[in-house]
């Protein structure tokens, strides 16, 4: 077919215009233009007018060089032109597909991209019309650009295709740094050279489906680069799509390395807390986190509830500890909230009605992607008899302290309060002077008695001057009282004198 349209059986060239086949003309959406062979131009339909925002074609000039003047151009098109494409038709050659920039006149913030495609009318063997076919590709080539960055920059690794020689023509920075290849390594490289299917059990599949230009569903692969690359497991799909006019195929990258470090490593995690778990010599237990169920515990737990190993607890906690509900409550409050308890002292009465005394810490724990509570609960109730019996030891011992010295009473104060650091300079408790005599002969040792005694007072006053110190002091007891007033240097002796 001959690439010049005739259109001898047309009216004359000066009744074209406004023939029916001009109104057909005049309701394209691409844009017309008709030139004279001398480069005239003689007609454009409304679309072209609109394409360069003028009303009448005079706008856009009386020839080819007034349009060059008032509209700037740039080609941008691949192909490989000796002389102008326009220059060209006039002369008889048509084109196709060529994509030029035009910024409009007046207007250098309007930049527009026009496609356009040129043919030859022949009105006879002598003359012809040459027509210019131009469409609006402005809000294509900005989506283009658009999809150029974005996928340049995009951190997903990601190739594209060509699909009629299935060679790869863009390559972002995502799939470069996961394969540790030059841009020069994939870019003109066939699908065959750098199989991205490789070692997929559709990889057939995925290959026949690129033939045909149709979506490639997500599966594993094996990347093999080469000397210059790491092999790498990945999760591949394609996507068709069209690059400068091209159909492509879009393919996308998931570095399935890193999941599957992390899962290695949280396999060796899981695999030594079993094992320090299992080793412990602290009753510990695996609890349900909405129920604090047992579900799996140690040794050590078995032995601190009396079980058989071969029998291990596990169910409702409270079948096996006798765990207070307000107890329970504040742990799965706290573990709600995501904190932790440590160190929860809990009272509570053994089957046998034996009180105990247990030291309970709780918190959140995962265990092969399953939320748990990691549960320990420590026997204290020998240590606290122990720690009760010495307190009473003690206050026995110092009902009658007046042979202490001072560095005894704080090493026993130290004992009674443990957690309790004495200040560098102790704050002294204001005392009336006949409580702090009192105070001062209840140090030396002396009974109600004889202090009513001494100082001449009723064996009631007496009583209430220590009940009093007792509030002062913040004691509970006269040995309590002893060691505050010795630290405050309130236990030096009166001289005793009656007072009335």
């Amino acid at each position: 077919m001959s690439d010049q349209l005739a259109i001898t059986d047309l009216p004359s060239l000066d009744d074209l215009f406004a023939s029916p086949l001009s109104q057909l003309i005049e309701e394209m959406r691409e844009g017309v233009i008709l030139l004279d062979h001398d480069g005239t131009l003689r007609w454009a339909n409304r679309a072209a007018l609109t394409m360069h925002d003028v009303d009448r074609i005079d706008a856009l000039g009386a020839s080819v060089d007034e349009y060059r003047q008032r509209f700037q151009m740039r080609l941008k098109s691949s192909h490989d032109f000796p002389t102008s494409p326009v220059a060209q038709l006039l002369a008889g050659t048509p084109f196709d597909d060529v994509v030029i920039e035009i910024m409009l006149s007046g207007r250098d913030d309007q930049l527009r991209v026009h496609r356009s495609r040129g043919r030859v009318l022949s009105l006879d063997p002598t003359t012809h019309v040459a027509a210019l076919i131009v469409e609006d590709i402005t809000a294509l080539a900005s989506a283009e650009e658009r999809f150029e960055k974005s996928f340049s920059i995009n951190p997903a690794p990601a190739l594209i295709c060509r699909l009629r020689d299935q060679r790869f023509v863009r390559v972002n920075e995502g799939f470069l740094e996961m394969t540790g290849l030059p841009r020069e390594a994939v870019l003109g490289r066939s699908i065959y050279e750098l199989d991205v299917f490789a070692g997929a059990d559709q990889r057939e599949q995925a290959i026949r489906r690129l033939d045909e230009g149709l979506m490639i569903p997500q599966m594993e692969a094996v990347l093999h680069p080469g000397t210059t690359g790491e092999s790498k497991c990945v999760v591949v799909a394609g996507q068709p799509i069209e690059v400068g006019h091209e159909a492509c195929m879009l393919l996308t990258f998931t570095d399935l390395e890193p999941a599957r470090r992390a899962r290695s490593a949280l396999r060796r995690s899981e695999a030594q807390f079993s094992t320090l778990f299992h080793m412990s010599p602290v009753p510990t237990a695996l609890a349900d986190h909405h129920t604090l169920a047992l579900l799996e515990v140690n040794e050590a737990f078995n032995s601190a509830l009396n079980r058989t190993p071969d029998v291990p607890a596990t169910g409702a906690l409270e079948d096996h500890v006798p765990l207070p509900p307000a107890v329970r409550r504040r742990i799965l409050t706290a573990l709600d909230a995501g904190q932790s308890i440590s160190g929860l002292e809990s009272n509570m009465i053994a089957p046998h009605g034996e009180p105990l005394t247990w030291l309970i810490s709780a918190t959140m724990v995962s265990i092969e992607e399953q939320d748990r509570v990691l549960l320990t609960m420590v026997d204290i109730t020998e240590r606290k008899r122990s720690e009760a019996e010495l307190f009473a030891a003690i206050d026995t011992v110092m009902q009658d302290a007046s042979w202490f010295t001072r560095t005894l009473v704080d090493k026993l104060a130290s004992v009674r309060h443990p957690r309790t650091a004495a200040p560098e300079t102790p704050q002294t408790t204001p005392l009336s002077a006949r409580e702090h005599d009192v105070l001062a002969l209840l140090c030396l040792g002396r009974s109600d008695k004889r202090i009513a005694a001494e100082l001449s007072l009723a064996h009631s006053t007496v009583r209430n001057y220590v009940a009093g110190l007792y509030r002062k002091l913040e004691v509970h007891s006269r040995s309590e009282a002893i060691i505050v007033a010795r630290r405050q240097g309130l236990d030096h002796a009166p001289e005793v004198k009656k007072r009335p």
